[in-house]
């Protein structure tokens, strides 16, 4: 019954809201969004792309980019985004999708937050590596708005297994406009405040246990004769609320699936508020006032489909060599569904990809379908070696070391799945395996059918 109540006391809050109120999306899923333009900014990473919210919460702009393969979480930074990818890179983007720049992180996996004219970075949460930390790393770092290191904030702990370094020491990271960072670490029951000079302000507690313990190695119980990690999941991700309070999406137990709100006031660190999320509320908004609406997000991104999403053009269309020497272009794929697929004879994901697309190349005609595989090696015997040894029956063409450099994309194996005319029904990064060639199966059935 009281959880009844508080459902209806959350849909009559948004019911009351969106007409009069201007709304501020902090958190989709697990990710932290950015105000900027009068829009919210959210990463969906399964889809590659970010999406922009309107006052209402209604979804009004979306964009995509090579460079966007699973983004985690948006900043603002000036009057651009700040984009944290989940492997740790940062990549700087205008409204319109435009790359501004992008870096290299300083830690195997990295976390971005803006703090006045400065970028503030955090072990990420996202994407943990385990390995050790020595103990003259820094707890957090500063960079200058071109992803440089101009500064070093609090002291890194060292765990009773140093293996777990990384681990300790990932959590969520925000900051304000006068340079203060705000640090939850995912696995520690306490939230940090620096100031702009890196002076430890105030510590904050939930008192979820009581006694703090570090993460253990343990038998994986899903794959026999491997090592995982225990922990318990704490904090997830942070933001600045446009009433000025910061909010810490975190977790009441160990797995991290029964989600809550702590809302904290900056100047001292006290809890003003908790909130207990339900299953369904993955979506966090909040007034400037300091009303808070929570949301189911699938509910949230209906709206993209209603709105119907504009496929971008491939480019810059190729007009590279096949194996033979001939010039293959772009323009002969035209009026066909066409994965382009570019690879490198070291990439061991590549290898195991290959089979896979041969398979795809033999299920549907050459009128409907076909492939373009660019080889971006530089050592052009490898590559040669490679193609002897899959015999693959789709076309090669030779990228010759510079299509990175081209097409901007995150890593190998890449892929693009264009339409007929085209243009970009999908990116896909890196190899998925059996379950995602299944997907991009009836993907391509689904395009082919389309008059």
């Amino acid at each position: 019954m009281k959880q009844a109540l508080g459902a209806a006391l959350v849909l009559a809050a948004l019911a009351a809201c969106r007409p009069a109120e201007s709304l501020t999306l902090l958190f989709l899923d697990r990710s932290p969004a950015a105000a900027l333009g009068g829009l919210s900014w959210a990463p969906q990473p399964d889809s590659s792309r970010l999406i922009g919210f309107d006052a209402s919460l209604r979804p009004v702009k979306t964009f995509t980019s090579s460079e966007l393969a699973t983004p985690v979480a948006v900043a603002a930074l000036s009057s651009h985004l700040l984009v944290s990818e989940r492997t740790g890179e940062a990549v700087v983007f205008d409204t319109t999708g435009r790359v501004v720049r992008e870096w290299e992180g300083p830690d195997p996996a990295d976390l971005y937050a803006t703090t006045g004219d400065h970028v503030a970075t955090a072990r990420s949460p996202y994407l943990v590596q385990f390995v050790p930390e020595p103990d003259t790393a820094p707890l957090l770092r500063v960079l200058d708005t071109l992803g440089r290191p101009v500064g070093r904030v609090g002291t890194v702990r060292v765990p009773v297994i140093q293996l777990l370094g990384q681990l300790a020491n990932a959590g969520a990271v925000t900051g304000d406009r006068s340079g203060a960072i705000y640090f939850a670490p995912l696995v520690r029951d306490e939230i940090v405040k620096y100031d702009g000079t890196g002076a430890l302000r105030w510590t904050a507690t939930r008192e979820l246990f009581a006694k703090e313990t570090d993460p253990v190695l343990q038998a994986s119980p899903a794959h026999a004769g491997t090592i995982a990690a225990r922990y318990a999941i704490v904090s997830i991700a942070a933001v600045i609320g446009p009433d000025g309070r910061l909010y810490v999406l975190g977790a009441s137990d160990s797995s991290g699936t029964r989600l809550r709100l702590d809302v904290l006031d900056t100047a001292t660190g006290k809890i003003v508020l908790t909130r207990a999320l339900g299953a369904r509320q993955t979506a966090i908004a909040v007034s400037r006032d300091g009303v808070i609406v929570t949301l189911d997000a699938d509910t949230l991104l209906a709206g993209l489909a209603n709105r119907g999403v504009v496929r971008p053009p491939f480019e810059p269309p190729f007009a590279l060599p096949d194996l033979h020497g001939d010039t293959l272009r772009l323009s002969a794929f035209h009026g066909k569904v066409t994965l382009v697929n570019f690879w490198a004879s070291w990439c061991e994901p590549c290898r195991e990809e290959f089979p896979h697309m041969a398979e795809l190349y033999r299920e549907f005609p050459r009128r409907d379908f076909d492939i373009a595989a660019i080889s971006d090696d530089v050592d052009r015997g490898r590559m040669a070696r490679f193609v002897t040894e899959f015999r693959p029956p789709f076309p090669i063409l030779v990228g010759g070391g510079r299509m990175k450099a081209v097409y901007h994309y995150r890593g190998l194996p890449y892929s693009l799945l264009l339409d007929a005319r085209g243009r970009i029904v999908q990116r896909i990064f890196g190899f998925g395996g059996s379950d995602e060639f299944a997907a991009l199966r009836q993907t391509i059935a689904n395009e082919i059918r389309k008059p």
